[in-house]
């Protein structure tokens, strides 16, 4: 079934009248562009949308299949809609994950109970420029606790302040991480859009996951600023949208010098198929070929395989230095912040103490060997694996191969469908491929592919450094000529 048929059937099965009269209210999927167009025309006010994504959070989120994506609602945000700014942003709800700061009564937290009592001082600068393009920051998303990075063991989309975050689609599935809340609540329609972070996987991963699109865009792209970190080399925010040409809209705001991309034709893009990066699971590779099968026909040039030239090593390299680079930039942001935990070393020392909340599934593996990698000779070598990785994952990695099959993108399947949620054994181990890209610092949009045995997964383009604009103009084209985006069920 083509995308707009089968938004016109979850309209109406949620919504009985058709939604576009004065006075109704929008198509339960309706895109930021669509909402946007409302608001223009007087068919909507930023107060019926808030309005109506709040009664949805209400139905969908905390009752009903009870998703549990939204961690908490913005309280003021009746007198912002009322009350906010003129701009490209203007009146449309956005959601944010829990671990970007905002400087209002809503909390930040990373879904950690260390955090809940000391709220930041300011604004992340991606929300600074939210708020003045006229957003409506609607509230916080759950997400996986300290962006998946406390235990190898983690159950994806849980936190000890947020619980279990599911997949709208099927409930006994991960939505995966660890921007699970926002990729789960785009998904189930309780807001247009919302914000995650990734510093490998935690934007593409959910997004697929959940069947909507997800933009990691080039590294410093998007100001850091006022993001619970991981790493500075590979942390930054992205969109997540229900289409790529909102991802392109929040973006403009986001970003700067960020250039509103137009849809490019397919007649002679050259496109480099990635097999090894692919997998293996038969119903995904068949969806894979169906798609690959319509971009040749739209004109495209597929170059069949390419390899990619030390993707594992680039890998490995860049886990070795993550963790070194945690504990130096968890410790800079907890002691600039303030509160009960000012240091990692506290930080565990919290979470032992509150073992029964905080750890009931699953340990603090990752921050205990972090906190052992504080010498001198150790942060050198950190380095050095870093600027290592970075080489092998980006100029002799993803550049080689473009440069090689003179490429416009590299293309695969996101993700093989999200695997079972349980809580005692944690994550299955399902292939994702957002290694390359994340470590090399580029650019990586995935965007719905289809459906298997009633799971999203997603196709991902990829290219390097400072390509933004043209991987989202393709993204477009190639959304136009799939129509893959599926709305669940619910």
């Amino acid at each position: 079934m083509k995308r707009r048929r089968l938004l016109q059937s979850a309209a109406l099965t949620l919504c009985p009248v058709a939604c576009v009269e004065k006075h109704r209210e929008p198509s339960p999927f309706a895109t930021l562009a669509d909402l946007a167009t409302m608001l223009q025309n007087g068919r909507a006010t930023p107060e019926s949308l808030v309005q109506h994504f709040s009664a949805r959070i209400a139905r969908f989120d905390r009752s009903g299949p009870q998703i549990n994506a939204v961690l908490e609602l913005n309280p003021a945000v009746r007198a912002i809609a009322a009350a906010c700014k003129p701009g490209p942003l203007h009146g449309l709800p956005v959601l944010i994950k829990d671990n970007i700061e905002t400087a209002d009564a809503m909390q930040t937290t990373a879904g950690s109970l260390a955090l809940r009592d000391h709220k930041p001082a300011r604004d992340a600068a991606l929300v600074m420029r939210l708020r003045e393009a006229g957003a409506i920051i609607l509230g916080k998303t759950n997400l996986s606790e300290w962006a998946n990075i406390r235990s190898p063991n983690s159950t994806s989309g849980w936190s000890a302040r947020g619980g279990l975050t599911r997949n709208p689609h099927q409930l006994t599935h991960t939505a995966s991480g660890s921007s699970s809340g926002s990729a789960a609540a785009v998904a189930a329609g309780l807001a247009p859009a919302a914000i995650g972070t990734e510093t490998n996987g935690s934007i593409v991963s959910p997004a697929s996951a959940c069947g909507i699109v997800g933009f990691k865009p080039t590294l410093g792209r998007i100001n850091g600023s006022g993001i619970i970190p991981i790493t500075h080399h590979q942390d930054t925010a992205g969109p997540m949208t229900l289409t790529v040409r909102d991802a392109a809209l929040l973006m403009q705001v986001l970003a700067d010098d960020f250039i509103a991309p137009a849809p490019l034709s397919l007649a002679g893009i050259r496109l480099g198929v990635l097999r090894k990066q692919s997998g293996s699971h038969p119903q995904v590779l068949e969806r894979f070929e169906a798609t690959l099968k319509q971009l040749r026909e739209a004109g495209a040039i597929l170059v069949d395989p390419v390899e990619l030239p030390n993707a594992r090593e680039a890998g490995s390299l860049a886990f070795k230095a993550m963790l070194i680079e945690l504990r130096a930039d968890l410790n800079a942001y907890l002691a600039q912040r303030g509160g009960e935990v000012r240091s990692l070393a506290e930080l565990i020392a919290f979470n032992e103490a509150h073992r029964d909340t905080e750890m009931p599934h699953f340990g603090q593996e990752f921050f205990e060997q972090a906190e052992k990698l504080g010498t001198p000779d150790i942060i050198a070598a950190g380095e050095q694996a870093r600027k290592l990785a970075r080489q092998l994952a980006g100029p002799d990695g993803i550049d080689a191969a473009l440069q090689a099959h003179d490429l416009d993108a590299l293309i695969c399947p996101t993700n093989d469908p999200a695997g079972l949620i349980d809580l005692k054994k944690g994550d299955a181990n399902v292939r994702v491929a957002s290694t390359p890209a994340a470590v090399a610092g580029y650019p990586h949009l995935t965007l719905p592919m289809g459906h298997v045995e009633g799971l999203p997964i997603g196709l991902s383009l990829i290219s390097t450094a400072k390509t933004d604009e043209r991987l989202l103009a393709l993204g477009q084209t190639i959304e136009q000529l799939t129509q893959a985006l599926l709305s669940p069920a619910l």
